[in-house]
């Protein structure tokens, strides 16, 4: 199993630097960071950045959309930060949620998510695209590699990211909905004429190493919250006990009232008060390093090829090392 880091690029953008450098050493093979141009620094900045002073890592955004930038610009970026250190970046994409309601506009749809995964990856590896009815390409690409993952929660959603993604983000680290959310893009790879194993699956979630388990629920309540926005979408799209979406995945928002972006993806975000204690339990990995290898070692057999370790709270440094000296070792070998 491989690991990541997922961090906000807040300022001092030296930080994001230094926390990337820090999980290199640990032995964390992935970098990523949020892409929300108005909450947060412009991550590709960054990432030239952390690149020129890591040797491995691989970076990329969790996620950016198609909305935001125009497709043509985020393919050449990503093309420049490949030639200039090697095809270490990868592509993480959605629908859009903060990047896109921040700046009162709506999620991309997913047929036009669905387009751009095309055209980016073709335009970042040379080959021509057609953007808005014009044919373009990237003349200057040589030996461009981009592997495109995409983040997905609904059914329709898992059958893009089946259909169309090299790889696969699910944003909780619940083992029953990754079960079913894996099996479900997998499924949709097969129809498609794909190989459901080339598909890479990332599982993404906070995690805090501690016995404190109050205070770590505390300290990661916020990811329940974020993931409600994807799941209250669900809901108003589906409809509750639709049998499209399970009840364990969209059961909890009952309580939810509204969002506040300025606390996005923040410990302390009081916009995830409505989260229980039962859900940060089920979406998180808690606890002492031996309770967060238990449940890795259980992702692993659904799967999962790499756990992303969002890392927004009190305890970043920490959580790195303690990974680093206990929990990579043990799913390496």
């Amino acid at each position: 199993m491989d690991f990541g880091l997922v961090l906000q690029t807040d300022p001092p953008a030296s930080r994001v630097v230094s926390l990337m450098k820090r999980a290199e050493r640990n032995g964390f093979r992935y970098g990523w960071t949020f892409d929300s141009a108005v909450l947060w620094q412009e991550p590709f900045v960054i990432y030239s950045q952390i690149l020129a002073n890591t040797q491995k890592l691989h970076i990329g955004p969790m996620v950016t959309n198609p909305g935001t930038r125009t497709w043509e610009v985020t393919a050449s970026t990503f093309a420049t930060l490949n030639d200039m250190y090697g095809n270490r970046t990868v592509c993480g994409i959605g629908r859009g949620d903060s990047a896109m309601r921040v700046a009162g506009r709506k999620p991309n749809t997913l047929a036009r998510l669905g387009e751009a995964i095309d055209v980016i990856r073709d335009l970042a590896e040379g080959r021509e695209a057609e953007v808005d009815g014009n044919p373009l390409r990237l003349p200057w690409v040589q030996d461009g590699k981009l592997p495109v993952w995409m983040a997905a929660y609904g059914p329709k959603a898992l059958a893009l990211a089946g259909e169309k993604a090299d790889g696969f983000i699910l944003q909780l680290a619940d083992p029953y909905l990754t079960e079913w959310m894996v099996g479900s893009v997998r499924q949709a790879a097969e129809r498609a004429g794909r190989d459901p194993d080339a598909l890479t699956i990332c599982v993404a979630a906070p995690a805090y190493v501690g016995e404190d388990l109050a205070h770590a629920r505390d300290q990661c309540r916020w990811f329940g919250g974020m993931v409600g926005n994807h799941v209250a979408d669900l809901v108003g799209r589906y409809g509750e006990h639709s049998g499209m979406v399970p009840d364990a995945l969209t059961e909890y928002i009952k309580a939810r009232e509204g969002y506040d972006y300025s606390h996005h993806g923040r410990a302390g975000n009081p916009s995830a008060d409505f989260v229980p204690d039962e859900i940060v339990d089920r979406f998180c990995l808690l606890g002492p390093p031996e309770a967060h290898i238990e449940k890795l070692r259980v992702l692993r057999d659904l799967g999962v090829d790499q756990f992303a370790v969002y890392d927004m709270h009190d305890a970043q440094e920490a959580t790195i090392d303690a990974y680093g000296e206990h929990v990579i070792p043990a799913l390496r070998t």
